[in-house]
């Protein structure tokens, strides 16, 4: 899945986000709104990570997703 079918299906899949990622909070996701660059920082900001420790969760996540 490309992050173009994320964003798409954001409302979808906010609940596998918030699972992922506990720390983000209802605003937060609902902030993002699929944004990839919203979702990285989010992650620097709740979790601490470097910029492209933000972007490798993120590509992992992506991947896990099913097509």
């Amino acid at each position: 899945m490309n992050w173009d079918r994320i964003e798409g299906n954001w409302k979808q899949l906010t609940g596998k986000v918030k699972e992922k990622w506990g720390l983000l909070t209802d605003d937060d996701v609902t902030a993002i709104a699929g944004k990839r660059t919203r979702l990285a920082g989010k992650l620097q900001e709740r979790y601490g990570y470097a910029k492209d420790q933000a972007h490798k969760e993120l590509d992992e996540f992506m991947k896990a997703l099913k097509p």
